[in-house]
């Protein structure tokens, strides 16, 4: 009987002596929990803030908080067990932009007098872009102490594109084409067609791209603090990128007539799969060391 409380008291211990291994004095745990959220942050900005610190080289400057790409997505966790998590990658970003230029009114053609302005007409610009990125997967961690290795896949799927468009206050077409000392009555996105005529443009839009990527990764972290830790990831996948082609339209007054016309040209479509270490599409950040924050 003597022996069987003495096992099960050393038991007890054991299983403390472990647990207390990973809090703090406070007993604030070190490692992620079930139900936990993380996101993560570039490391760089961090330890080069505490590195210059340290050299006293006079260079420090507040670090900052800094997406984990160039593509400005979110990256984030949701822990379902201590040692599984989902994955999220998000990004939706749509802008709009307008502007208005007054131009000479082509209608007048008496100067004004002292002191009336010149008569003028509204030329107007429209833009809008998009950039729609989606990503999820499934985490797995193990390890003992602070010290844990993770790995796991990933899928993501995004999309890009950009469109431009003009309306201008003077009309062209054959009785008001564009004479060679005139083209600034007739806005400012002149250029020529491809007859050499010239031509002002209507419409512009960039090359709108779709990519799908699916990717496996591996990584490690060590948590310095409860819930905060240090670490970075490396992976392969595969990527499928369809960029399709841009267009200029214009409008331009020629041939025999003459008569008003409209040309649009288009760019050049581009595709490629990739298959390579970290071909992740619109990326979570890979090979650099990250601080991931769990609360």
């Amino acid at each position: 009987m003597k022996k069987s409380t003495v096992l099960v008291a050393a038991l007890a211990l054991t299983a403390t002596s472990a647990f207390a291994q990973l809090t703090n004095k406070n007993g604030e745990a070190y490692l992620p929990e079930s139900g936990d959220w993380s996101v993560g942050i570039d490391a760089t900005p961090v330890l080069n803030y505490f590195g210059n610190m340290i050299g006293g080289n006079g260079l420090n400057v507040a670090p900052s908080w800094n997406h984990l790409n160039a593509n400005n997505t979110i990256v984030g966790k949701m822990m379902t067990s201590e040692t599984t998590a989902y994955r999220a990658i998000l990004r939706i970003g749509f802008s709009s932009n307008s502007s208005t230029a007054m131009i000479g009114d082509q209608a007048q053609t008496t100067p004004p007098t002292y002191p009336a302005l010149p008569a003028m007409v509204e030329d107007k610009m429209k833009s809008s872009s998009r950039f729609i990125g989606l990503g999820g997967g499934m985490e797995w961690r193990r390890g003992k102490g602070r010290l844990q290795g993770f790995y796991g896949a990933d899928a993501m799927i995004w999309m890009s594109g950009s469109k431009s468009t003009y309306e201008y206050g003077n009309v062209l077409d054959a009785t008001h084409p564009v004479s060679a000392g005139n083209t600034t009555n007739f806005g400012m996105n002149m250029t020529t067609d491809t007859y050499g005529n010239a031509a002002r443009i209507t419409e512009m839009k960039g090359a709108s791209t779709l990519g799908i990527g699916a990717r496996g990764f591996i990584g490690v972290e060590y948590f310095v603090l409860p819930k905060l830790a240090v670490g970075g990831e490396f992976g392969w996948g595969l990527g499928f990128v369809s960029t399709g082609a841009s267009s200029t339209t214009m409008e331009s007054v020629g041939g025999t007539g003459p008569a008003k016309g409209e040309q649009t040209i288009e760019g050049t479509k581009s595709s490629g799969l990739m298959l390579d270490t970290d071909r992740n599409a619109f990326g979570t950040g890979n090979g650099t060391l990250r601080i991931n924050f769990y609360f």
